[in-house]
């Protein structure tokens, strides 16, 4: 069961590049307020520090963290612990510090230098012998107040981040929550109760043990006399803003966790701190997996089966593109002159269409119209006999002069201008329509849409040049 982690990350992978809506993985959404200690626990589950720390909303974009267990099953070799991004998969971070580096930059280039938020995902893998397989997913603070060029609307804007993953039936809630506040006002447990009224896929994290008023402790929160909590309430105790300015390493902050909690709730020491926690999303990511399992299995079958069919239609790769653009242009050509010649394969049994219809606009419209028209209409007698004698001048003429007759019979065919252009037009409109015909008779057409739409673009300026 532990190779299942790692082939959803390799889902996950996948998924992110061909679209993160396509199918809903199992994953650990981590959600809580700002400051509430969601990157202290992060950092505490690697071992590692590597997440930007500040005031405000350091967390901009949702990290995807997926930890990597690359223990060796050799004793005598030493694993080593790397980081890679999935934006640089070639790229692999030995020093820790430098991822932290990378997450800034991919923030700025994402978001900008402003303190807004983006849907768009880093995704960062952690190989470690010290990690336990598990799919994170980071999300930013909840806030209250916009600060400094923050959006007004901030506080809406981080909440619909956190439903899009957290509404994920498939996705574990890690809900984080200080105990130096109340926590019947978690804002982490209030989010994750209107997509998950029953608890039934929200594990709460209590952080800041350490920092609660004098005379009080965690007892009943810890062990659900407050809010009952199905998948249970952990209690962490993180590295303080002090600890971090100091260097305080994570094997020193770990100890140090374990003896606070065998002095301050010994009873509860062995189901509390980060390294129960690490265990207890490793089982719970297991078997949530396993329950998904039947379902992604056949929701993946059903999303290869569609690909695999738009991908038949793609065809076989092509080595000779050149090749392949002249058979494309000369077939077109051909496939053209058929239709127009009235020689395809497929003829037209509803209407006329192709070289028919250009023969009925000629000899049905255009000859029609024409045969209306009377060669005499508009011309009297006296208009003949006026061009005559106008073309003779001061002397009489026997014949007809011929400058008389071109008059007469330019000014009666400019009425046949009209009706001719019309015509025009009428052929113009059905060669247009042969284009298109073509081009869904062509399969290869269909393949290749930005050269079909190129080939019909240059085919109707072409067209159009004639017209003018």
């Amino acid at each position: 069961m532990e190779h299942l982690i790692p082939v959803i990350n390799k889902l996950q992978d996948v998924f992110q590049t061909v679209g993160r809506d396509a199918i809903q993985l199992p994953q650990i959404v981590v959600i809580g307020a700002q400051s509430s200690g969601k990157s202290s626990v992060l950092e505490g589950l690697v071992g590692r520090d590597f997440l930007p720390r500040g005031t405000g909303i350091v967390t901009r974009c949702p990290l995807i963290l997926q930890l990597v267990n690359n223990q060796s099953s050799n004793p005598s070799e030493e694993a080593e612990e790397w980081a890679q991004f999935l934006h640089e998969p070639e790229k692999k971070y030995t020093d820790f510090t430098k991822v932290e580096e990378e997450i800034q930059a991919r923030t700025r280039g994402i978001v900008g230098n402003n303190k807004g938020i983006s849907h768009q995902p880093i995704s960062l893998k952690v190989f470690s012998p010290n990690v336990l397989n598990l799919t994170l997913v980071d999300t930013p603070g909840i806030t209250k107040v916009p600060v400094g060029d923050q959006p007004e609307d901030i506080e809406g804007l981080i909440y619909e981040l956190i439903l899009t993953y957290i509404s994920n039936p498939n996705a574990i809630i890690l809900a984080v929550s200080p105990a130096n506040m109340d926590i019947a006002t978690s804002e982490a447990l209030k989010i994750a109760k209107t997509v998950d009224p029953e608890g039934n896929r929200t594990l709460a994290v209590i952080t800041k043990l350490d920092l609660m008023d004098a005379g009080t402790d965690a007892m009943d929160v810890l062990t659900g006399r407050v809010i009952p909590n199905k998948l249970g309430i952990i209690g962490v105790v993180n590295r303080s803003q002090l600890d971090i300015k100091n260097r305080k390493g994570m094997k020193e902050a770990t100890q140090a966790e374990a003896l606070f909690f065998q002095r301050r709730y010994p009873g509860l020491a062995a189901r509390n701190g980060i390294h129960y926690l690490g265990q207890s999303m490793n089982k719970l990511l297991m078997h949530h997996i396993r329950q998904c399992l039947p379902e992604l299995r056949t929701r993946i079958n059903i999303m290869v089966s569609q690909y695999q069919q738009l991908l038949n239609t793609l065809g076989q790769a092509i080595d000779d593109k050149s090749q392949v653009v002249l058979q494309i242009i000369t077939k077109f050509a051909s496939t053209y002159c058929s239709v127009i010649q009235g020689t395809s394969h497929d003829i037209e049994t509803a209407e006329l269409c192709g070289g028919a219809r250009i023969c009925y606009i000629f000899h049905e419209t255009y000859g029609k119209t024409l045969e209306s028209v009377s060669a005499l209409d508009g011309l009297s007698t006296a208009d003949i006999l006026h061009a005559i004698r106008n073309a003779t001048g001061p002397r009489y003429s026997l014949f007809i002069p011929e400058i008389a007759f071109e008059l007469l019979v330019k000014r009666q065919i400019r009425r046949l201008e009209d009706p001719s252009l019309r015509c025009v037009e009428l052929v113009y409109e059905e060669l247009q329509r042969i284009i298109q015909y073509c081009s869904t008779q062509m399969p290869e057409l269909r393949r290749f849409t930005h050269f079909h739409d190129k080939l019909v673009d240059v085919v109707t300026q072409l067209l159009r040049r004639c017209l003018s």
